[in-house]
């Protein structure tokens, strides 16, 4: 029997596999298991190549679990190991036999999985000691049996194994006790090696006899050596992408269509990326691309390491130049996964393009699904914008499509102002819109539906993007005012009367927070009052919801303009009404507030020939008089226009009406005017 220690530069080594390797334990299966496949990938690699002559033999990869032993046994039938080898490639830490056996075999090993240095030593993660029963391939070999408890020291003695190939058996200690349970494992084994190329057995299959559940005899295989995505394309047919796609995701609809990577150079990639059906929720769509290296489970966290928007997708990415066992900073910084990320993102956008191009019809009825994505990564991403601003849609409120380029040219003569801009109206509702949509198409105008959970940083991007235009939410103003034209309408009211009015409508508007009184000079047959919106404000309030209200804007309250017009036939009737029940009491204060009016502009143009040192006392103390008995008039004038307004039923139902067509009357408001509907009808 040989004694030694395990060749390290610290003595420490175990502690810190133990607890720092890896972040999850359960990551020693995966290293074990892919350490099978690729001693027996060698031996197959070695036979191909005529330096192995002998039967491959059984290449099954067997996982034994021994709940009463605690014990949890890897065996392969592949190359196994000398004591040399041994003494090599376990007793001194971080040299990889991988790396070796690709340098000498780098043509024909191209499936070896390689560069797992540290892999075996995840075992003592989990166990209290690990045995290593193992005989190589070459003819006059000697089995090896080493042991090692944790401890730089091992012991290291011949075997009586028989047939060539390695076990390892791990003696799980009393902390990881999760790991003989047989759920446990084969939860791990379905996660990390479901598609390793070499058959890889765990129990017997089961079946259903008598009532009772029955070993069959037969290996329990858990992994499919020949997955979908290392097939050619010319070999599959659109039903097994499908299955392949349900076998990965069982509870999800099917997929609108895939793209089949494979690319030997600059890079080795393979893989099958599938565009799922999503429309908002995409947050909990995310996780869903697995990324494998050589047909092993990396992880299905690829944030950071592909673009954002490509995290929409689903399916699988293989490639050999990703590593294994390091940090995710690592990957995110590394070059070949850059450069695997900008491959993906080209094949991405040539895929939608392709499709845009020979089907317009197809893609246009799967634009609702594809849309989310493809706008995602137009704002994320400004490569795939330059490449997607070809085959990016926009949606107009009759269901038709246009590329930014056909629509543009379908407004560009109705659709542009006074100042040369071009101005896109839109609608994020368009139930609720609907009184504005339809006032916009009386006018000629075309309305886009933008009502997607990312359009309000879509259309700022576009703004940016598209010189001289500007995006309008079809409710955030008057008609006449979303796109201004050099005509201009007569007000019937004077400012005399505004001034009235304003303080009317108040009165119904003092319980409402947020609401400004403004006229305009429309239509005699547009809506006698209308609320709308700054685009301004309510999208950077939009914008700050979406962020979680992380900027100034989101805790502004929200902010309306009850929009008055002026030369509405029921607006000129309330007026004729205000003067003939208020003419005599308005008079009264009128005259008295117009002398002093007289008194106040002479003192002020006295004053203003003077500098300030040079006005007396005394005219100064005489302004300031004037000026508070005109504000008390004034302040008489608006408590008499106020009580007139808050009794006016037909002012009420004017400002009910506007907020009816806004969604934004309900409750007792909305039960309050109904039942006065019914009055003012009989």
């Amino acid at each position: 029997m040989q004694k030694g220690t395990i060749g390290v530069t610290t003595e420490n080594i175990f502690p810190i596999i133990k607890k720092f390797l890896y972040s999850d334990h359960e990551i020693f299966l995966r290293e074990l298991v892919s350490n099978a496949v690729d001693a027996t990938q060698k031996l197959r690699t070695l036979a191909s190549v005529g330096d192995y002559k002998g039967e491959l033999g059984d290449q099954t990869i067997r996982v034994t679990l021994d709940s009463d032993k605690k014990t949890l046994t890897i065996s392969d039938h592949g190359i196994g190991m000398t004591s040399e080898e041994v003494e090599k490639y376990i007793n001194q830490i971080a040299f990889s036999s991988a790396e070796d056996f690709l340098e000498k075999y780098k043509n024909a090993g191209n499936s070896i999985i390689g560069h797992f240095g540290l892999g075996f030593y995840s075992a003592f993660m989990v166990s209290e000691k690990v045995e290593i029963n193992t005989l190589s391939y070459l003819e006059g070999s000697k089995a090896v049996r080493w042991t090692c408890d944790g401890s730089p020291e091992y012991n290291m003695e011949e075997s009586t194994k028989d047939s060539f190939g390695t076990e390892i058996t791990l003696h799980i200690d009393e902390e990881s006790k999760e790991f003989l349970e047989k759920g446990r494992i084969s939860g791990i084994l379905t996660k990390y090696c479901k598609f390793l190329p070499v058959e890889i057995a765990f129990g017997k299959e089961t079946e259903w006899k008598d009532g009772k559940e029955k070993e069959t005899g037969k290996d329990n295989i858990i992994n499919d050596t020949k997955p979908l995505w290392t097939r050619k394309p010319a070999d599959l047919k659109p039903e097994d992408y499908d299955k392949f796609y349900h076998d990965l995701y069982p509870v999800l609809e099917d997929p609108l269509f895939n793209i089949h990577l494979n690319v030997d150079y600059p890079f080795n990639l393979t893989g099958v990326l599938y565009f799922p059906r999503i429309k908002n929720n995409f947050e909990i769509q995310k996780n869903k691309i697995q990324l494998y290296s050589n047909q092993v489970f990396v992880t299905d966290s690829v944030e950071g390491i592909v673009p954002e928007f490509l995290t929409l997708l689903h399916g699988v990415l293989d490639s050999p130049d990703i590593p294994l066992n390091v940090s995710r900073s690592y990957l995110q910084s590394d070059s070949n996964v850059k450069k695997i990320s900008s491959h993906i993102t080209k094949k991405v956008s040539d895929r939608l393009e392709e499709i845009f191009k020979s089907d317009r019809q197809q893609y246009e009825k799967k634009w609702d699904d594809l849309k989310l994505f493809i706008v995602y990564g137009m704002i994320t991403e400004e490569k795939f914008y330059e490449r997607a601003v070809k085959f990016a849609l926009l949606k107009n409120t009759d269901g038709k499509y246009f590329t930014f380029d056909e629509y543009k040219s379908l407004i560009a003569e109705n659709q542009t102002d006074k100042n040369k801009t071009l101005v896109y109206l839109y609608t994020t509702n368009p139930e609720e819109q609907f009184g504005y949509i339809e006032a916009a198409k009386n006018k000629g105008y075309d309305v886009l539906s933008l009502d997607g959970q990312l359009d309000p940083h879509f259309i700022n991007q576009m703004e940016q993007k598209l010189e001289g235009s500007r995006f309008i939410r079809v409710d955030s103003e008057v008609i006449d005012k979303l796109i201004e034209k050099d005509e201009v309408k007569e007000s019937k009211l004077d400012e005399k009367e505004k001034k009235d009015l304003s303080a009317i409508f108040d009165s119904q508007l003092k319980t409402r927070k947020g609401f400004m009184v403004q006229f305009e000079a429309l239509s005699e047959s547009d809506q006698p009052v209308m609320i709308t919106q700054s685009e301004y404000m309510r999208r950077m309030k939009d914008m700050s919801a979406m962020s979680g209200g992380g900027n100034m804007f989101g805790g502004f309250p929200d902010s309306y303009n009850m929009v008055v017009n002026t030369n509405h036939p029921l607006i000129s009737k309330m007026v004729e009404e205000k003067n003939k029940k208020l003419a005599e009491k308005l008079q009264t204060i009128e005259e008295s507030i117009s002398p002093l009016n007289t008194e106040k502009e002479q003192l002020q143009k006295d004053q203003k020939a003077k500098k300030e040192e040079e006005i007396p006392q005394a005219e100064k103390d005489k302004l300031d008089e004037v000026q508070k008995k005109i504000e008390g008039l004034e302040s008489e004038k608006r408590v008499i226009l106020e009580d007139f307004g808050s009794k006016s039923k037909t002012l009420k139902q004017l400002i009910d009406l506007a907020l009816l067509s806004n969604n934004m009357l309900k409750g007792e408001e909305l039960a309050k005017f109904v039942k006065r509907s019914v009055e003012l009808i009989k």
